[in-house]
């Protein structure tokens, strides 16, 4: 490309990003502002004299830090227990031939049909019984062996049916059993798929709402989408600023997150769900 093509290719993307960007930036500057400010007319992209004094109410009107703990540990641990699910859930259902296979393909895919509010009732019901209620446990198992689940499968699964079968077949000849073959071959080749789904599986677990405000009762125990509904002045209005300073300390590991793995996100993107 000429350099007048790459200057105006570059400024096309720029102004496409500012619908993407605004939202953001408006959240993190507006966390800066007195409230009065926020709606302020005309409004002002930066704050006239900032201020992380609602930053530091965050951690004084609830125990956040703590439920900052809650989110990042459980999301970190349903992410490794989805890959641990996954993987050899989706190597199974792509290269191992068994009675049914793909009827019961079939079946655990119908469980991305099935919408969450159709089974908290039950769920609530089960956990009740087994003493879970007020625990972290419901906000492990239930995406662990549910939908988030199911659809890192076949993400998986389609990952797994693009390997070239030439890889298994020279690996057997090598005497590499079933289980060898996909621990050292397909697995160290998944990574971008293991990606794609790691991200999918933090994004999904730190951002689940309707979960914990059935299952969570106790402030120590919220976690982030939960708290960030407590930061309310004494007639239950909302301190927006306060608010607009939880979630943008929420955003900063999505952020993050997303950075480290992009790559990964892409490739796994780009190849998965390419075949039948």
């Amino acid at each position: 490309m000429s350099p007048r093509s790459r200057i105006l290719l570059y400024a096309v993307l720029l102004v496409l990003c500012v619908p993407f960007v605004f939202p953001t930036w408006w959240m993190v500057t507006s966390s800066l502002k007195p409230n009065a400010e926020i709606f302020a007319y005309p409004p002002r992209l930066w704050p006239a004299d900032p201020s992380f004094d609602a930053w530091r109410q965050v951690f004084t009107m609830q125990p956040f830090a703590e439920q900052y703990w809650n989110s990042a540990y459980i999301a970190v641990v349903v992410t490794l227990g989805t890959l641990a699910v996954a993987a050899p859930a989706g190597y199974a259902f792509a290269r191992i031939r068994f009675p049914a296979r793909n009827a019961l393909f079939l079946v655990v895919i119908t469980g991305l049909l099935v919408p969450s509010e159709v089974t908290i009732v039950p769920l609530f019901r089960m956990f009740n019984a087994l003493g879970l209620v007020d625990t972290h446990w419901p906000l492990i198992l239930v995406p662990v062996f549910g939908a988030p689940s199911v659809l890192a499968t076949f993400i998986m699964r389609q990952f797994f049916v693009t390997l070239p079968v030439e890889l298994e077949e020279a690996a057997r000849m090598d005497g590499l059993g079933r289980s060898a073959i996909f621990r050292r071959i397909a697995l160290p080749l998944a990574k971008p798929a293991l990606g794609a789904v790691a991200i999918f599986t933090f994004l999904h677990s730190w951002n689940q709402f309707l979960e914990p405000i059935v299952f969570i009762s106790s402030k120590e125990k919220y976690t982030l989408p939960q708290a960030l509904t407590q930061f309310t002045d004494v007639y239950q209005g909302p301190l927006w600023n306060v608010q607009l300073s939880a979630a943008s300390m929420t955003a900063i590991p999505v952020l993050i997150v997303f950075v480290l793995a992009q790559r990964q996100f892409i490739e796994g993107l780009a190849h998965t769900g390419l075949k039948g």
